[in-house]
């Protein structure tokens, strides 16, 4: 199984922890048998989490020029018409997936394109699925061009538990259709803003699989 990169610090540290806890509980109980072996197995499970949560998947990108893939893991908790403030100032369709702790975090592509707009801001730690949490939290705004004219925005939102947002591109960058464009730590949102007319291809409460499927389908 290979590891993302964004978790090698955490995992290295967290081995260590549950080492020094593992030792100093034999230290000092050492004839409590069964307070060790539950603390074993409770810091064994806590490691394999952050190993799962970190785990780099083999996925499959469908590549269509009118697809738009699932940026992430997760949940899909909006669609709606809603008015986007911060580039497009217009009604745009908004989808949005919800990312739960046991969920992978990479986030990845949706088109390809240029990327023609992109802005990090710092901000509150709201539960990822508050309705102010696209507006108030850690977030990155995305814009991507794609190669008719249409733009395609997508925004990572930091949850409660998420204290890191990772981003790999910048203004004016190509980029391709399931490859990854960032990370969001334990916790999160990505919210998706297409033009009015694109064909929404998923439902409340699907579970769409990041870098695979369709959630939507350009008009031209």
């Amino acid at each position: 199984m290979t590891l993302h990169r964004e978790g090698k610090t955490i995992l290295l540290t967290a081995i260590v922890i549950v080492l020094a806890i593992n030792a100093l509980v034999a230290y000092f109980l050492p004839e409590q048998v069964y307070i060790r072996e539950a603390v074993v197995v409770i810091t064994a499970v806590f490691y394999l989490l952050l190993v799962q949560f970190f785990r780099v998947p083999k996925r499959v990108t469908p590549i269509n020029p009118k697809d738009i893939i699932a940026p992430a893991d997760g949940k899909v908790v909006v669609i709606e018409e809603a008015v986007e403030s911060e580039y497009f100032k217009d009604k745009r369709r908004q989808v949005s997936i919800f990312m739960s702790p046991i969920n992978v975090h990479i986030n990845f592509n949706p088109i390809s394109g240029i990327v023609s707009y992109f802005k990090y801001h710092p901000g509150k730690y709201l539960v990822a699925w508050h309705p102010k949490s696209s507006t108030e939290n850690e977030r990155t705004t995305y814009v991507v061009k794609h190669e008719n004219g249409t733009e395609v925005l997508f925004r990572q939102i930091a949850g409660a538990l998420a204290k890191r947002i990772c981003w790999y591109a910048k203004e004016g960058d190509a980029v391709v259709q399931g490859t990854e464009f960032g990370f969001i730590k334990f916790g999160s949102r990505i919210d998706i803003y297409l033009p009015l007319d694109a064909e929404i291809c998923v439902k409340l409460d699907d579970k769409p699989v990041g870098g695979e499927t369709v959630i939507a389908r350009l008009a031209q």
